[in-house]
């Protein structure tokens, strides 16, 4: 399969491999070169859409009954950090007696490979960060090129990366729990340029690890901004809250799906209040409705025409709250927002899940909760 493109925001965007490709590719041309003892340019591998890709290999080494060589790690377009890397595979014949499919092929993660640390990831604490889809790649590659060899036996890989312990501190590893390395990922084995599914798996990663803590209650915030709240108004360690940056709704479909049955939402009402309107991706290119949202409920309210008017000129929250601030419905307005979001938030989370929101401006001269909030708050305290 050739990479292909994708068109992102009105650019022409190139496709690139995922780590698990490149790991699996390699893997596979070292097994081949081990088996035949010809030196491959290029290898051919299979992934999990079933298609076929083909890989540059570099750095070949073969030896009896063993050989490695390297594909360079190419995120296309995507500004990726492990762009450039090689990652490496070592196959060996191993003497492992093994009695089902996964036991015939042993993975091992190398030098440059991150190692798990703490409980909540897709793999056991210990084992290398070598992501299933990927190893299950390796696995049916190299198996599939054993067995049209003719060989049998138990097979072992070592996935290493050079320069991937470097590469790893910028990247979230060291706050999932994943230490000395890159991780080996990839559910499709491609790429997509500026991809928010990379971002919406790594929340969901940073869910999975919460949930090993709490099965039951999380804290959720959109960012920095939230987060600074968290710590420095309400004293609740930052370690307790999990950030989703944009992706409301994907977040809370990923926390219903994983059987929380409590959520604190926290942050700021200039990302908060997309949620008043039913918006579940609070990215300003997605959807800006915030003042609508307010001119909407504060004209319910009473607000005459200029002052609605003025709210729809704001820039910031901020600021229109600041028009509101004298009038005697504005209570009520930040009433009916925190209401209108509970209603939206709640229809996306289900009605086994209770959702509880707190809200604030860049002053903190406006905080608004929900009735279950405060519960909340103290829980994490």
């Amino acid at each position: 399969m050739e990479k292909d493109y994708a068109v992102v925001g009105g650019k022409k965007l190139k496709q690139g491999y995922t780590t698990g490709s490149c790991a699996a590719a390699a893997a596979t041309a070292s097994c081949q070169m081990m088996l035949t003892g010809v030196i491959l340019p290029s290898v051919s591998f299979v992934l999990p859409s079933g298609e076929t890709a083909e890989m540059e290999i570099v750095d070949p080494d073969v030896r009896e009954n063993r050989a490695s060589c390297a594909a360079i790690k190419d995120g296309g377009d995507d500004p990726d950090v492990t762009t450039g890397l090689k990652i490496f595979a070592e196959v060996t014949k191993a003497d492992e007696i093994f009695s089902t499919f996964e036991e015939r092929v042993i993975i091992e993660g190398g030098p440059g490979v991150g190692r798990v640390t703490e409980e909540g990831l897709q793999l056991p604490v210990g084992e290398a960060a070598i992501n299933p889809v990927p190893r299950r790649m390796i696995r049916e590659n190299v198996l599939r090129v054993a067995d049209s060899l003719g060989y049998n036996g138990a097979l072992r890989v070592v996935i290493s990366v050079p320069g991937g312990e470097e590469v790893a501190k910028k990247t979230f590893n060291s706050r999932l729990g994943i230490i000395g390395g890159i991780s080996i990922i990839g559910t499709t084995g491609i790429v997509e340029p500026m991809s928010q599914k990379a971002l919406v798996d790594t929340i969901k990663t940073f869910i999975d690890k919460y949930r090993a803590k709490d099965p039951e209650t999380i804290l959720i915030t959109p960012g920095n901004y939230g987060a600074d709240f968290i710590r420095e108004y309400l004293g609740i360690d930052l370690d307790k809250a999990v950030q989703i940056s944009n992706f409301v709704g994907e977040s809370l479909d990923y926390i219903r799906y994983r059987g929380f049955r409590r959520v604190l939402f926290i942050g700021h009402t200039g990302k908060l209040i997309k949620t008043a309107a039913g918006v579940m991706n609070t990215h300003s290119s997605c959807a800006d409705c915030r003042m609508e949202i307010i001119a909407a409920l504060s004209a319910a309210r009473g607000a005459g025409s200029e002052k609605v008017r003025d709210i729809l000129k704001c820039v910031t929250t901020d600021k229109a709250f600041g028009i509101l601030r004298d009038e005697e419905y504005f209570e009520q307005v930040k009433r009916d927002i925190v209401d209108r979001a509970m209603f939206h938030l709640g229809s996306r989370a289900g009605e086994d899940i209770q959702v509880e929101v707190v809200m604030f401006t860049t002053d903190r001269t406006n905080i608004m909760m929900s009735d279950g909030a405060e519960d909340l708050i103290a829980y994490f305290r």
